[in-house]
């Protein structure tokens, strides 16, 4: 009788002790979730054509009017043929969106376990290097994640992603399966270069 008292106190304790384990979980603020939700799709427009890197075909992009071009083999910058077949699997960088005389996005396209058109490929990866003497017109029509990137300064990005690292040059993310890097002027705050990328297993000596 004395036994089946104890083993009943014991996982009446354990019981509650695996309660007060659950609760604590709960008030961590979170970080048992992977950090709330960085772990997500942040996605870029160009004057009002929203970009979804691991979703986007190149075939869109060219639907919506974007200047998309291409580096051959020769190293020279062609028009890309949406019929173009590539491998499957694979991972093809050299890729740019031509915003101005003065200003290209660098992309990346992914392909999946079969050949598909250039025009079917996935833009795996999105990069902007902006410089002093952009034009501020223009850069006012691109934004990150709804945000023009003429507003996007170093405390801003802090304020809105307070989980991601970084310091006053930087603010990253790099989760499981997006990676997101803002590079901010020391002396302004102000973005100055960023990149978005989604995580592919695949033969990257495409």
């Amino acid at each position: 009788m004395n036994t089946k008292k104890t083993r009943f106190l014991l996982c009446l304790i354990l019981a509650v002790f695996m309660l007060f384990l659950s609760a604590c979980g709960k008030d961590d603020g979170g970080s048992s979730q992977g950090g709330g939700n960085n772990d997500v799709l942040l996605p870029i427009s160009i004057n009002g054509k929203e970009i979804r890197v691991g979703e986007t075909t190149v075939q869109t992009l060219l639907d919506e009017g974007l200047d998309v071009s291409w580096v051959d083999e020769d190293y020279n910058r062609i028009t890309v043929d949406p019929a173009t077949q590539l491998e499957e699997n694979s991972y093809y960088t050299g890729g740019s969106i031509k915003v101005s005389d003065n200003m290209s996005f660098m992309i990346s396209f992914t392909t999946d376990e079969e050949e598909v058109s250039l025009g079917q490929a996935v833009i795996a990866r999105l990069e902007l290097t902006i410089a002093a003497e952009d034009d501020k017109s223009v850069l006012e029509t691109i934004t990150f994640d709804g945000v023009p990137v003429t507003e996007l300064t170093q405390e801003k990005a802090a304020e809105k992603y307070p989980d991601w690292t970084g310091n006053e040059v930087m603010w990253l993310y790099y989760g499981l399966e997006y990676k997101y890097d803002l590079n901010f002027d020391i002396s302004t705050g102000y973005l100055n270069k960023f990149a978005v990328e989604r995580t592919y297993d695949v033969d990257w000596n495409s």
